[in-house]
């Protein structure tokens, strides 16, 4: 048993194998467990280099491993410059992704980059990757070459720079790389240079801000004529995130990239494929290059010229792809031509700018002019020219699309090869799909297949072997060697040419597939056919054409594509298998034969049939008709009238009697009979004509019919050519009527002669069954109704008892049999001899009530159809229908979705009434389409199309006929269609069966939901049409939930791309993203036995495509594995019970086996995906163990004893030692102690000194209070990503003056737009529907709206409540309201921010504002108090413990005398401290002396200088300068301190008219600065720990008190003394606190709605109202005092009020927080106070509620007067202008959203946004 599974298993591998698409050879791969990142070839030796994350593999040409180096994963961290030392504390493991591999042949190394180590790269030999040739660590940041990042790319290319060997690298931005685009690598130590040191320092292409904002992604490198060119995408800088594809030229002699430029590369029609992915460069052969000059694109094109081959996809996954090609010619052109233009006409080309400079902020870079001759005379620029250059999207050069993808798969590889001066593209694809394209006049896809059928990308290095025979094709996990050519596959001619593979031709001499080198004779005349041609050697014609079977005759045969035969050739024709001619098959004139053109007995060139006819079988052509027959074939046949055969022809025979070929007219015949009627049961003599019987002479004629078989009369003639036949007596009944054919016989030869004689017999009696019919039939047939027989018979045979008049009609059959009283239903009479004619129905009546004639639907005798009137009741009636009302009583169910497709079940009285027919049934005037009809009516509703949803209860109204109609009044509803908001998992098997969750809303209103999934014919034009569909109903179902087993889809499908939809009834949702993926392939099983401690493994790939370790099932036999760990490649079961054997049929071996043998069977769902076979044994395991062990025991246990002797040596030594260590340790622990002790005693002290007033210093000065303006565009866009120069806040638009009239007339139109409620809430539904319009964007969106709608608040209010209510409809059903308004993820939450910003100001400045000016400025003042860390940003006294002064900083209070240069003598007193640096001080007295002025108004510190008058002459004090303090490599700030200034010293403040910049003020490039200069490091009252640690570390001990670490926990009662300052919850929250109108008029919007759903409690209130207002609004006011106050906020200050922010959002949440030591210190700072806040905050609540409401009119009068005070002073006009920008770029959606919207369409929005568009982007739409 376990033989047989193994075997089963090993045909399954075969099975797999054979199964590949490029051939049916053994494909050569290797597989890794590591993702492969790079694959290089060594064109030498043919070696392949596959860099892998850690590993670097060495293979061989046939991929067999030769050696294997690990490079990871190694300790790294970003944050630590390697090499990595013990005491980095991010260091840990980190992989090792391979970046770059390059091939440097002029020692024989292979340049490997990777990801740790800051990209280190390191020389390994390419003969044995293990050994390094060179690899450093330590030779600082000039060495880093690659990226840290994975998500980086890096392109290389080999280099010479003066003679020495180099590389040139591009790479894209890293958060933690170094800034350089491009950078010029070296091999060897040279002069200074170290090995991998960046030779070239060019800012221009390598400026930090320029990589960060144009994103670059580098995708391909290369060389040509001197020049290194480098091609990439990259967008334009903000705000367009679009990518642009580009090529970088640069001259390889340029040592400082004077020549680097870029050109703009576009591909497809309007650049639609715009982000290039990969590339390859060669020569394009002969044809194409015939076809790119013949296209005159390109000029003239040489098959030697080098061209660029690139694919590229657009920006939306999934989009599609594309392959252009580029000659190399026309860059150098576009790109000489773009520089041209700088030098000689500033950058223009016809008036239009062709050149702009990407990585320069000059704008007048053109400046230089000269000449066209500077192009060619400075080849590689110069230091004068301007550089680096880019061309502009205009003159970008656009390539030609060979070939596009749509849907699935997009290009990710190509390699390009010429196979007899054709060219032909490989292109991989994301799929892990390889595409074979045919490069010609008309591109043409011919194969594409798949060797890994794991579904990876294909890696973008595809390249081909050395001898361009085979491919080299990798994955993410497996490189695969296939040859480019299958021909040897195709075993005959046709199938060769039918491939159309270039490779491939018929070599036509040596009968076989093949390419065109490895046939023989292939360049003799039409030795090698060409399979694109779709020609093989073709027999034309055989001359004669055909030959009769009995004659011998030599035949010429034309092949006019032969090939040249030699004279040694031999060429023989050969018929079939045999040289006998095969008999001539029935029903067939002719036999077909094979004839075969052989050469030298074995090769067939060519083969086509010939015929063979025989004459003598010519005759069965026609029936009754042999000479005709014979005569008219298509051979050369003659007819003998005598002896009645047909033979070939015989120009020796002659007479009356032979009938040559094509004489049939010339034919003994007899024709023209009569009559042409004959009736059933009746002899009618049948009269005609003989034709040409000269030769039948004195002969007699009979005559008979295959109807009467052998019954045959003898004919009589009457004279001349005319005969009578005396007739049968027919008996037919099968049908009315029937043709007969005669045939005519010679009675002496008993032959037929040819016999045209034909007529119609037919029966009375059949479908006559009445009089009425009978009367009916047609005239000619002479039926009459035969009373004695009672039926329709011919005249003659009813002697004279034919009837005159029919019998009374009768009546059988009414229907139906009930009807309602009003009548107005249709009534079918059926029954016999009811009229003859319509018109024969004068009047019907039904149970006594009239019905009129429906005579379009009369049938002749059988059926009349009225329609019968209404019941009059007071009179009676009587008859068989009954007449009742019927009465719908009730429906089910009680609603369904708009969409229609709810199946209503009608049930009452009596509705059996009438038929179906008359049934009509609608639904509040919408129909209901009749599914079944009885006791209860069954129908489908239809589509609800009224905008209101959920509809009024509606009345089905059912309606019988015309009049009848009855009403259930309320009995249905319609609700907005379920909604499908997610679904998971996001894909599956093509085989289908996983389980899929649709979640969303709605769906309890549903009865029938279909996951169906439908084959797309984007990328494929193999699809049928229509598309095949695959279906699976739901299994289960509530209302948020649906689940669906996926459905299985037809593998011929599995590379196709799919669409996949949920119907539910109506309604259609579709399920995007949803893939489906090919199924795993799983290996043979490398260990097939298995224990009860085994794990088992299966191997494969693609397990992790679609399915997880949980859906896994996996049975041994009957019994459950559990599926342990999934990886893509790799899955481990645990089998829970030992593997039971199945049951024997019968006993066949007597003792007992330890072995069970039973099969391994994966499954997903319900359906088994793979089967193996595995024995499982335990007791002969045992067995097999015992007998070594007694080996074993011995060889391990005397080791043992010895290892354990050394062991206790060693721990002897180790203990003494630890001795001594711990004396040491106790006595730096006992000076620790001591310092605490007197560091804790020191801030008790201090603590007890400062709990003191801290107002009491305070001036009480106005608040500086910000204007309107200013505070509304801090707020709603200073958190912008472009900060105070958004051009919201700068006001300032680039527009055309010739345009500005246009666009402000543009822009009015647009803002009338927007005040349509329709288009304003399409227009932000569509936004918020597409994925790219992220948090940051609907929050700028939403401030903008608010400044272009600031002139109508009254309807931006109303918006905004709509928006609130479809988006507390989207929480409350969700199941979790409370997180409403907790973020803003959408537009309508920061719409409400900005209005209640809007409407708080006013209240902010009356009442509000000072408490919150109070508590900044006394933050503020009790932070300045004490010591301040300028550079460390700490303070000794602060609320955030993040931010708290970790040391005792020893420091005293300064009073110093300030002068101001030119403004008088006056003395200004300022208090300072003698630690402050002097920037700092400055602040301080600059504070001081301007404290009437807002800081806006105030000079900056940067602008003024501190000089010091000790005595006669005075002294500059700066922060740095010669005299700064250094302590090692450390150098401390300057203080008043260094300076020895005293109290009451005497300052001057100066003003400068070129400010330096202080260090606090632009601490990045003073650092840098100094850096520079003395590679310093600047520290001001403490240095960090780190330095610390690494000084105790070099002394070793700790007796030093001063270098002692400090604490930090110590000085947490500094907290304390800033927490005294008063706090803001009474002063805005308060329950006797005045409420602004807009917050009662919130809140109570918030009640309202909460009354109208039931699971809305008080707490879910509460937090409504805290997102709503404090998280909203007051949160960002404490945190942000800038945002009201003309103030300057510092990072220490703002560290203390996010702490403040937080316990105040604390104070208004309903949790309660259980603290304890380990809660973080800003919590337990409050927690005594926040109970006594929450109840501020419940109090203030529930005031708010007890208030009088605020109507709307009161409050849209409160908004208008806001509108008119201050909407004049805001941009609106910018606002609208970037609202267009949103709209033009989602414009696409707008436009559909706005056409299926009817209330749109009816106020023809569409139109009106079209015009807006053509004037604002001054271009024509379509109108």
């Amino acid at each position: 048993m376990a033989g047989w599974h193994q075997a089963l298993l090993f045909l399954l591998v075969l099975l797999l194998l054979s199964s590949s698409s490029w051939s049916q050879d053994p494909v050569q791969a290797f597989s890794t467990d590591a993702t492969i990142n790079n694959v290089l070839q060594d064109p030498q030796t043919g070696r392949v280099y596959v860099g892998a994350v850690n590993a670097i593999f060495q293979l061989d040409p046939a991929l067999r491993l030769e050696h294997r180096t690990e490079t990871g994963p190694r300790r790294d961290s970003r944050f630590c410059t390697p090499p990595i030392p013990p005491s980095c504390k991010d260091a840990k493991l980190t992989d090792n992704v391979s970046k770059l591999l390059l091939l440097h042949p002029a020692n024989g190394s292979l340049v490997a980059c990777g990801s740790l180590f800051k990209g280190l790269c390191a020389l390994l030999n390419l003969s044995n990757v293990e050994e390094r040739v060179y690899y450093s660590d330590s030779k600082g940041e000039k060495t880093y070459v690659a990226s840290i990042e994975e998500a980086v790319s890096v392109v290389g290319v080999m280099s010479t720079l003066g003679g020495e060997p180099v590389f040139l690298v591009g790479k894209g931005y890293g958060s933690q790389d170094s800034a350089k685009l491009i950078s010029t690598r070296i091999l060897q130590d040279v002069r200074d240079w170290v090995v991998f040191e960046n030779v070239v320092e060019a800012s221009t292409v390598q400026a930090n801000p320029f990589v960060l904002r144009y994103m670059h992604d580098f995708r391909h490198a290369f060389k040509d004529a001197g020049f290194a060119y480098f091609l990439f995408s990259r967008t334009r800088g903000a705000p367009d995130s679009r990518n642009f594809t580009f090529v970088a030229r640069l001259c390889e002699n340029d040592p400082h990239y004077f020549s680097y430029t870029e050109l703009q590369l576009s591909c497809g029609p309007g650049n639609a494929y715009n982000k290039v992915r990969a590339a390859h460069v060669t020569a394009p052969g002969a044809e194409l290059a015939r076809h790119m000059t013949a296209s005159g694109r390109h000029g003239n094109v040489s098959a030697q010229d080098q061209v660029l081959f690139a694919t590229f996809r657009t920006d939306e996954d999934p989009g599609g792809s594309a392959l252009c090609m580029f000659p190399l010619k026309s860059i150098t052109a576009r790109l000489l031509q773009v520089i041209g233009a700088c030098y000689t006409s500033e950058g223009k080309i016809n008036g239009v700018t062709a050149v702009s400079a990407p990585y320069s902020p000059i704008s007048h870079f053109c400046a230089v002019l000269g000449g066209e001759n500077l192009v060619t005379a400075y080849r590689c620029g110069a230091d004068f020219l301007t550089s680096p250059l880019a061309s502009t999207q205009e003159f970008a050069l656009a390539g030609e699309v060979l070939y596009e993808k749509k849907g699935k798969g997009a290009l990710t590889a190509v390699a390009v090869s010429v196979e007899n001066n054709h060219t032909i593209a490989f292109l991989g694809t994301s799929s892990g799909e390889v595409c074979k394209v045919h490069l010609s006049a008309t591109p043409k896809l011919y194969h594409r297949g798949s060797v890994d059928r794991s579904g990876h990308a294909v890696n973008k290095n595809l390249f081909f072997d050395q001898s361009r025979t085979h491919l080299y094709m990798a994955t993410e996990k497996r490189i695969s060697k296939v040859p480019v050519q299958a021909c040897h596959l195709k075993k005959d001619c046709q199938s060769c040419i039918a491939q159309e593979d270039p490779y491939c031709g018929w070599c036509v001499l040596e009968g076989r597939c093949s390419r065109k080198v490895d046939c023989g004779r292939a360049e003799e005349g039409s030795g090698w056919l060409w399979s694109p041609e779709q020609e093989c050697v073709k027999i034309l014609s055989f001359q004669p054409p055909s030959l009769s079977c009995k004659k011998f005759q030599n035949v010429r045969v034309r092949i006019p594509a032969l090939p040249s035969i030699r004279p040694s050739d031999r060429l023989q024709c050969a018929l079939g298998r045999s040289i006998r001619i095969p008999p001539t098959p029935d029903r067939q004139d002719f036999v077909a034969v094979l004839v075969k053109i052989l050469v030298n007995q074995k090769v067939e060139v060519a083969a086509e049939d010939f015929k063979f006819y025989n004459c003598s079988a010519a005759v069965r052509r026609v029936e009754n008709a042999p000479c005709f027959s014979c005569v008219t074939s298509d051979w050369d046949c003659q007819w003998n009238s005598l002896e009645h055969t047909c033979s070939d022809t015989d120009a020796s025979v002659g007479g009356d009697h032979i009938i040559k070929h094509q004489q049939e007219m010339s034919c003994p015949r007899f024709e023209k009979q009569y009559p042409n009627l004959i009736p059933v049961g009746f002899k009618t003599p049948i009269q005609f004509t003989g034709v040409n019987l000269d030769v039948y002479q004195g002969r007699d004629f009979k005559m008979g019919t295959a109807l009467m078989k052998q019954a045959e009369e003898v004919v009589t003639p009457e004279g001349g050519s005319h005969f009578i036949f005396q007739g049968y007596e027919f008996s037919y009944s099968e049908a009315p009527t029937v043709d007969i054919l005669f045939h005519v016989k010679d009675v002496a030869l008993d032959k037929k002669i040819d016999s045209t004689l034909n007529v119609t017999l037919y029966n009375c009696s059949v479908g006559r069954e009445d009089c009425s019919l009978c009367k009916n039939a047609e005239p000619q047939y002479l039926c009459v109704w035969c009373a004695r027989k009672h039926s329709c018979i011919y005249s003659e045979l009813c002697q004279g008892n034919e009837r005159q008049d029919c019998p009374s009609p009768k009546i059988t059959e009414i229907h139906p049999q009930f009807g309602p009283l009003k009548g107005g239903i249709s009534v079918t009479i059926r029954g016999s001899n009811l009229g003859i004619r319509k018109e024969d129905i004068t009047s019907i009546n039904v149970a006594g009530v009239t019905c009129i004639h429906q005579q379009d639907r009369y049938s002749v005798s059988t059926s009349v159809v009225c329609e019968i009137g209404p019941v009059d009741p007071l009179e009676p009636h009587a008859g068989e229908v009954e007449v009742e009302d019927p009465s719908p009583m009730a429906v089910e169910p009680l609603r369904g979705p708009r969409a229609g497709g709810t199946l209503l079940t009608i049930s009452g009285r009596d509705l059996d009434t009438a038929t179906k027919d008359d049934l009509n049934i609608t639904v509040g005037g919408v129909a209901c389409a009749v599914e079944t009809f009885g006791k209860r009516i069954t129908c489908k509703t239809g589509e609800y199309k009224p905008v209101k949803v959920p509809s009024d209860p509606l009345t089905v109204t059912v309606r019988y006929g015309r009049n009848a109609s009855m009403d259930v009044p309320k009995a249905f509803q319609f609700w907005e269609n379920p909604k499908v908001e997610s679904h998971y998992p996001k894909g599956s098997f093509v085989c289908g069966g996983r389980n899929i969750v649709v979640t969303g809303t709605g769906f309890d209103l549903i009865q029938k939901a279909i996951m169906r999934v439908r084959v797309s014919a984007d990328d494929s034009s193999d699809v049928p049409s229509p598309a095949p569909e695959f279906d699976q109903e739901f299994w289960e179902k509530n209302d948020t939930v649906l689940q669906f087993l996926s459905p299985t889809v037809n593998r011929t499908f599995e590379n196709q791309s799919f669409r996949t939809f949920i119907f539910l009834d109506n309604a259609r949702a579709e399920l995007t993203p949803f893939h489906y993926h090919p199924d795993p392939v799983f290996h043979n099983l490398t260990k097939n036995v298995i224990t009860e401690t085994s794990i088992i493994s299966v191997t494969g790939s693609g397990f992790t495509k679609a399915m997880t370790a949980r859906e896994a099932q996996a049975f041994v036999g009957d019994v459950p594995c559990l599926v342990t760990a999934l990886q893509d490649d790799r899955l481990y079961m645990d089998p829970l019970h030992p593997p039971n054997p199945a049951p024997a049929a019968r006993d066949v071996t007597p003792a007992p086996s330890p072995w069970t043998s039973c099969s391994l069977m994966l499954c997903l769902g319900s359906d088994p995906v793979w089967e193996g076979g595995v024995g499982g044994g335990l007791r002969a395991l045992r067995e097999e163990v015992r007998g070594p062990l007694l080996i074993i025991i011995p060889a391990v246990i005397f080791p043992m004893l010895l290892i354990i002797a050394v062991s206790v040596y060693c721990y002897r030594r180790k203990s003494q030692q630890a001795e001594r260590e711990y004396e040491k340790v106790k006595h730096q622990l006992e000076n620790l102690e001591e310092s605490v002790r007197d560091r804790c005693k020191k801030e008790f002290t201090d603590l007890m000194i400062e709990m003191e007033d801290h107002t009491s210093d305070l001036s009480e000065a106005r608040s500086p209070f910000l204007d309107y303006k200013t505070y509304t565009d801090r707020v709603f866009f200073l958190p912008s990503k472009d900060g105070a120069n958004d051009v919201m806040i700068t006001g300032k638009l680039e527009i055309p003056e010739a345009r500005r009239a246009i666009v402000t007339q543009a822009l009015n139109q647009f803002s009338n737009l927007l005040n349509s409620k329709t288009f304003l809430i399409n227009f932000i539904r569509t936004l918020e529907g597409r994925p790219d319009f992220n948090a940051r964007a609907r929050v700028y969106f939403a401030s903008l709206l608010t400044v272009a709608l600031h002139g109508k608040l009254e309807y931006y209010t109303d918006i905004m409540r709509t928006l609130l209510l479809q988006l507390m409809e989207q929480y409350i059903h969700s199941k979790n309201p409370k997180l409403m308004l907790r973020r803003s993820e959408t537009v309508v939450e920061r719409m409400l921010c900005n209005w209640m910003s809007i409407c708080l100001y006013q209240f902010l400045k009356d009442s509000a504002g000072e408490p919150l000016y109070r508590l900044f400025k006394a933050i503020k003042h009790q932070v300045e108090k004490g010591p301040v860390d300028a550079v460390a940003k700490k303070a000794k006294y602060t609320l955030n413990d993040t931010g708290l002064l970790g040391d005792d900083v020893e420091y005293s209070v300064l009073t110093l005398q300030v002068l101001v240069h030119g403004e008088g003598p006056d003395v200004t007193l300022v208090k300072v401290l003698n630690c402050d640096t002097i920037s700092q001080v400055k602040e301080k007295i600059i504070e001081q002396v301007y404290r009437n002025l807002s800081y806006s108004q105030r000079p900056k510190v940067d602008s003024v200088t501190l000089e010091w008058r000790p005595g006669s002459t005075g002294q500059i004090l700066s922060d740095l300068d010669l005299t700064s303090q250094k302590e090692g490599r450390w150098k401390r700030m300057n203080t008043l301190a260094h300076y020895n200034v005293r109290d009451n010293a005497t300052l001057v403040l100066s003003k400068v008219l070129h400010p330096q910049q202080s260090y606090d003020q632009n601490q990045d490039s003073h650092e840098e600065r100094n850096a520079l200069l003395e590679d310093d490091k600047v520290f001001h009252l403490v240095r960090p720990a780190e330095e610390l640690d690494e000084i105790k570390s070099k002394r070793g001990s700790m007796k030093d008190k001063s270098m002692t670490k400090a604490i930090t926990e110590i000085y947490l009662t500094r907290l304390l003394s800033v927490k005294g300052v008063q706090f803001v919850v009474p002063g805005v929250l308060c329950s006797g606190a005045v409420v602004p109108p807009a917050v009662k008029y919130f809140f109570d919007f918030l009640d309202e709605q909460a009354l109208k759903h039931e699971n809305v409690d008080e707490e879910t209130i509460h937090i409504w109202k805290t997102n709503s207002l404090p998280l909203r609004f007051w949160v960002n006011i404490l945190k942000n005092p800038h945002f009201i106050f003309d103030v300057h906020v510092t990072e220490v200050v703002d560290a203390s009020l996010s702490v403040i922010a937080q316990t105040f959002m604390d104070a208004c949440t309903k949790t309660e927080h259980k603290l304890s030591r380990d809660s973080p210190s800003n919590k337990l700072l409050y927690a005594k106070e926040i109970s006594t806040y929450k109840r501020m905050v419940d109090d203030y609540y529930k005031g708010i509620r007890q208030m009088v409401s605020v109507s709307d009119q009161d409050m849209n009068t409160h908004l208008a007067e806001v509108s008119r005070s201050h909407t004049d002073k805001l941009n609106t006009q910018v606002a609208l202008h970037q609202l267009y920008q949103y709209a033009s770029k989602y414009y696409d959606g707008i436009i559909t959203s706005l056409d299926e919207d009817p209330a749109a369409q009816s106020k023809q929005l569409t139109l009106r946004l079209q015009q807006i568009a053509a004037a604002l982007e001054n271009k024509v739409t379509d109108l």
